[in-house]
């Protein structure tokens, strides 16, 4: 939102600097980015051409002599066809900065002619586009006095940044108002008196999608004469980046900006028959404003006549019916539309207006038949004319909010110990009218504030005029212990499994949450509803089901860049539906090549084995590990989801029915898919799923407690049928006796003819470590009998001869 200091005081009586007017902005929320002071402008002076002669070697330059007002005239070159003795205008000595031109001037040689200087077009100075000519001055325009004050250039240009809550400010009107209310001058609230017309506007309109339209305001002016707006209009509005067209259009751009209440004018004699609000129907066209044609939809919300549409509401006007220098006959409109649906249409069109962002946020419906009444009388002081009555269609009258407002509220919520009657004064200027004077107090809340709700929108307006800066700094109060857990249970899974992955030897990678469908189909995904309305490219159409093609492709790229052996692991989001509960919080990894644990290439004592199954099962239990999962009860199933190979992969489980992740080699039908090569392993794990842990009675870490006496181990090799996993079989072997036996580990698997069909022979061994007095022969004896028979009783297996 830009507006100039001079038309901020058209609505302001105030004495404050530019300075003080800049902070007080920031300061009572409308921030300000941006302020030009116009500072470019002001080395351009007023000149008079003494002489013009013509160049001894361009039959189109002159050379001037300029008085600049410094006494010894100055010697110009100029190529303009106006320039001529006696004509006064704007100069600019070397060293000045020309914006039309983006050049820093220097003394100079043009045809051999030294030039101290140039005599300046608007165009230069970015007044305007004209560059027939130099600017031509009145004589009586002082020679040797700044360019900049003597044309009201000098006005600066104020730009704040509106947060979308706010649609009263963006309005000049709605920003003197607040700074108002903050005792910064006095608010110039003038009401608009309004137009008497003669007769009925002859132009009918029905409305036959109220629940679009809340109202509409319509008048016919004749007999106008359209031509350039005033200079000072032109002005303001280049100022603040719009180009002037024309008066009639200008004045609705003038309003716009002045009160926040976008208008429309049609040219009237082009308008077919009366003017009906409804849906677009669907196929619909128009050719806007800005020339381009428009395909509209059913959503969408149109003014049109007999010929078809004229509009598209609350958006853009259409290009049929507007305004050009042969209208005579003007129709101004000012309605009301409804907001979200001026949002989506413009979004839907990707049309960005000032309209647009005015509508979009919530516009004064009060100030409708004001805002008519106003373009009237400037249309009428601008371009003559004879107005008609005004239509008005559809507006109920404006039913004001009122919000209860416990007073006491302010110094809860903010900290500010506001008094009572201060905090209903603030209120009431602005705009706001507290009825009662109770310690809860009901106040009705202005037609432009449609942002305000509930009593913590009240206390906001309070303590952003009272002031943010008068809030005193306190430091956070504990509430908790020193050693209270900060982050959440998932937040530290989170960390811990990507320290976990790191330390073995993998490189963390982050990836894109949109996949291309094809990769998504692969890995599960594909659903529609998890497909993107609105992709950022084609290849990312569908929130990916997996860290898998990420993480995948992303190695292959390594790859083709000749990094062959890479092992990369993320943490991160992947979503089974588009509900917050189906997305998984969720660690995975690859590796590739021979980018194993203990390390990966070519040596002299030979190379590195390629990865495979148990590499991602290794990564897979670390992490779980690290996220505080009980491995020493996880279950390993063979087999896993259709992306790995059914020989080469495994599911992790706890109990029967909680799957904590998968692991294995890729199916070649999956790598072929992804357009990747190579020997690759993976593996995912669902943090989220594993178990909460039980809260401990205290957070005091056990004693640690250390046997002194010697760890054995033992070895036994049990047959068994080839079906009988191992790890069966070790935790047959280990719950044989929890307290002694400290772990249990395969060493060897053999299958051979020896064993019988369908046999095989795994060995372990088992680590033994005595607690309270060194094991004799018999207990050991008795130990190793309870290992055999729980064994035989889990797998089936005996002790091999």
């Amino acid at each position: 939102m830009k507006f100039t200091l001079s038309w901020l005081k058209d609505h302001l009586d105030t004495d404050a600097t530019l300075d003080e007017i800049v902070a007080r902005l920031t300061a009572i929320g409308l921030e300000v980015e941006h302020v030009d002071d116009k500072a470019a402008l002001k080395p351009f002076v007023i000149a008079r051409v003494l002489t013009a002669e013509k160049h001894p070697d361009a039959d189109k330059l002159q050379v001037l002599s300029v008085d600049v007002g410094t006494g010894a005239p100055v010697q110009v070159v100029c190529g303009a066809p106006n320039a001529r003795a006696g004509l006064i205008g704007a100069f600019a000595a070397p060293g000045t900065y020309v914006p039309g031109i983006d050049v820093t001037l220097s003394v100079g040689k043009i045809r051999g002619v030294e030039s101290h200087g140039m005599m300046c077009s608007e165009r230069e100075l970015e007044l305007s586009d004209e560059h027939n000519g130099i600017i031509d001055l009145p004589a009586d325009a002082p020679v040797g006095t700044p360019f900049a004050a003597y044309a009201h250039l000098d006005d600066p240009v104020i730009e704040i940044n509106l947060t979308p809550n706010r649609p009263d400010a963006t309005s000049i009107h709605g920003i003197a108002r607040d700074l108002a209310a903050s005792g910064l001058g006095r608010l110039k609230d003038v009401p608009v008196e309004p137009v008497a017309g003669k007769g009925e506007t002859p132009v009918k309109l029905t409305i036959e999608a109220p629940e679009l339209c809340p109202g509409f305001a319509l008048r016919l002016v004749r007999g106008v004469k359209n031509g350039p707006s005033p200079k000072w209009m032109q002005q303001r509005l280049l100022a603040i980046g719009l180009r002037p067209i024309n008066a009639l259009v200008d004045i609705t751009n003038y309003v716009t900006f002045d009160r926040g209440r976008p208008l429309h004018v049609f040219d009237a004699k082009k308008v077919a028959g009366n003017l009906v609000v409804r849906r677009a129907k669907d196929g619909e066209k128009v050719l806007a404003l800005d020339g381009r044609e428009y395909q509209l939809t059913p959503e969408m919300c149109v003014i049109a006549d007999d010929s078809g549409v004229e509009s598209i509401a609350g958006v853009m006007g259409g290009e049929h019916s507007g305004c050009d220098e042969n209208t005579t006959d003007v129709l101004i409109e000012s309605a009301l539309w409804e907001p979200l649906n001026v949002a989506r249409t413009g979004r839907a069109l990707g049309i960005i207006t000032d309209a647009r962002y005015r509508f979009e946020r919530g516009v004064d419906p009060e100030f409708m038949v004001p805002g008519l009444e106003l373009a009237t009388r400037m249309v009428m002081d601008l371009c003559g004319g004879e107005p008609a009555e005004a239509e008005v269609v559809g507006y109920a009258g404006h039913e004001p909010k009122i919000v209860s407002f416990p007073v006491s509220e302010v110094k809860r919520l903010t900290g500010l110990d506001v008094a009572k009657d201060e905090s209903l004064s603030i209120l009431s200027r602005l705009g706001f009218k507290p009825l009662g004077n109770g310690d809860v107090v009901a106040v009705e809340v202005p037609s432009w504030r449609p942002d305000v709700d509930g009593k913590a929108d009240l206390v906001e307006e309070v303590m952003r005029i009272h002031g943010v800066d008068e809030i005193a700094p306190q430091p956070l109060s504990s509430h908790d212990a020193v050693n209270g857990k900060i982050l959440t249970t998932l937040q530290i899974r989170s960390r811990a499994a990507r320290r976990a992955l790191a330390v073995r030897g993998m490189m963390e990678a982050v990836t894109w949450s949109f996949i291309p469908a094809k990769h998504a189909a692969l890995f599960g995904g594909g659903a529609g509803t998890l497909k993107l309305a609105n992709p950022i490219a084609a290849d990312m159409s569908d929130m990916r089901p997996s860290l898998l093609p990420g993480l995948l492709s992303a190695a292959q790229r390594n790859a083709d860049r000749g990094f062959g052996d890479v092992a990369l692991f993320e943490v991160s989001g992947t979503y089974e539906g588009d509900v917050p509960d189906a997305q998984r919080r969720v660690a995975a990894g690859v590796r590739r090549g021979t980018a194993k644990l203990d390390g990966s290439g070519r040596f002299w004592s030979g190379n590195a084995p390629s990865v495979g199954v148990f590499d991602a099962k290794a990564d897979a239990l670390a992490a779980l590990e690290a996220a505080g999962a009980p491995v020493d009860r996880l279950q390993i199933e063979a087999g896993g989801p259709d992306w790995y190979h059914p020989g080469r992969s495994g599911v992790i489980k706890l109990g029967p029915k909680v799957v904590l992740g998968h692991f294995g080699e890729f199916h070649p039908k999956t790598l072929e898919g992804l357009d990747v090569a190579g020997p690759v392993c993976g593996f995912e794990v669902y943090l989220d799923a594993v178990p909460e842990p039980k809260a401990k009675p205290t957070r005091t870490k056990p004693k640690l407690e250390l046997s002194p006496f010697q760890a054995v181990k033992r070895d036994f090799a049990f047959v068994v049928d080839k079906a009988v996993e191992a790890g069966t079989l070790t935790r047959a072997a280990l719950a044989a006796d929890k307290r002694l036996i400290t772990g249990v580990s395969v060493f060897d698997v053999f299958e051979g003819a020896s064993l019988g069909e369908g046999k095989k022979s795994i060995a372990i061994e088992v680590s033994i470590q005595p607690l309270e007095k060194t094991l004799t022969d018999e207990d050991f004896e008795a130990l190793a009998r309870r290992v055999v028979e729980n064994v035989g009783k889990q797998t089936g297996g005996v002790l091999r001869g």
